[in-house]
């Protein structure tokens, strides 16, 4: 047993209503300017911050594009913004990433999906078709806000999606050789799977998803990026395809044995698309996307993917 650990920095505030603490965790981090990035919603949000609002930026897009980053820091820097708060999903949590580490202002992320990207030090940009990956402690919000009541609003398909998007983390990081991450991780994995295996929408199963979220993401942290979440940089970063719902068709062809069939077996009994090709990826496009992955098994998995062909 070899491993070297260094826990992240992000303050964890978890639980139903606990959006509400928005000005008191912006207040506690020493500013007073708040650029909101959210998409959709965020009223709450917004009324909670009250005059610590300076701005508000609802064009965040997926795999972060840096022309959106632009347009987003030009907003924070005409209104004086020395802080980010970002309400949604990955989207929006990639864009406070983004403007965090450019401007060096402090960022309060509040989920509403199951991304689990919030809590880690890594940043996927797009520019010119490509996706590129960073690994950096500057981009690690500082707190993250986990409300349960803003994700019970979130339509069974995306839930479904998302909670498999946070399962490919936590499968990312089981058998790690650090005892803590490995057991973080399986704990996550059960729960994950345990929360999708009647009814999601529940609070009770929300609450359990969205604290299995918070653990895979912080798993992820500390492993390397290995093929899956290469392949799903790439199928986004290049063929502009939809992130949760990517990982959702690969993870049953990446995952171990003993994950693969019960990761697809729950992917298919809510209607969630379990190959490339439901999701309108080209059989034509696969070598170029295994080009791009420079993997060896890349291709391999992509075409197994593409035909949902078993993983047993």
């Amino acid at each position: 047993m070899s491993f070297t650990f260094e826990p992240g920095r992000t303050r964890v505030v978890f639980g139903r209503g606990t959006a509400s603490t928005v000005r008191a965790e912006v207040e506690r981090l020493g500013a007073a300017r708040v650029l909101l990035v959210a998409r959709r919603g965020g009223e709450g949000v917004a009324a909670d911050l009250g005059p610590l609002l300076a701005a508000r930026f609802t064009g965040a897009a997926m795999h972060t594009p840096v022309e959106v980053t632009e347009r987003a820091l030009a907003l924070l820097r005409e209104h004086g913004a020395d802080c980010v708060v970002s309400v949604g999903g990955g989207s929006s949590t990639g864009l406070s990433k983004a403007l965090s580490v450019r401007a060096g202002v402090p960022q309060v992320v509040l989920p509403t999906t199951y991304a689990g990207s919030e809590v880690t030090p890594v940043l996927g940009e797009t520019a010119s078709g490509r996706k590129k990956t960073r690994r950096d402690a500057a981009v690690q919000p500082d707190t993250v806000i986990y409300d349960v009541d803003l994700t019970l609003d979130l339509p069974l398909d995306v839930t479904v999606t998302s909670a498999l998007n946070a399962l490919a983390h936590a499968v990312a990081a089981r058998g790690n050789q650090n005892p803590l991450v490995d057991a973080i991780a399986t704990r996550a994995i059960e729960g994950v799977l345990h929360a999708l295996r009647e009814n999601p929408s529940t609070v009770e199963a929300r609450t359990e998803l969205l604290s299995s979220a918070w653990l895979a993401g912080t798993c992820l942290a500390s492993v390397p990026m290995g093929l899956h979440h290469k392949l799903a940089h790439v199928l986004g970063g290049s063929f502009g395809m939809p992130h949760a719902a990517t990982h959702t068709a690969l993870l049953p062809h990446t995952a171990p044995a003993d994950l693969a069939k019960r990761i697809h077996g729950t992917a298919t009994r809510f209607g969630a698309a379990t190959s490339l090709r439901e999701l309108g990826m080209a059989e034509s496009d696969l070598p170029r996307a295994a080009e791009i992955a420079e993997h060896p098994e890349a291709l391999r998995v992509l075409t197994n993917a593409w035909r949902d062909a078993s993983s047993d």
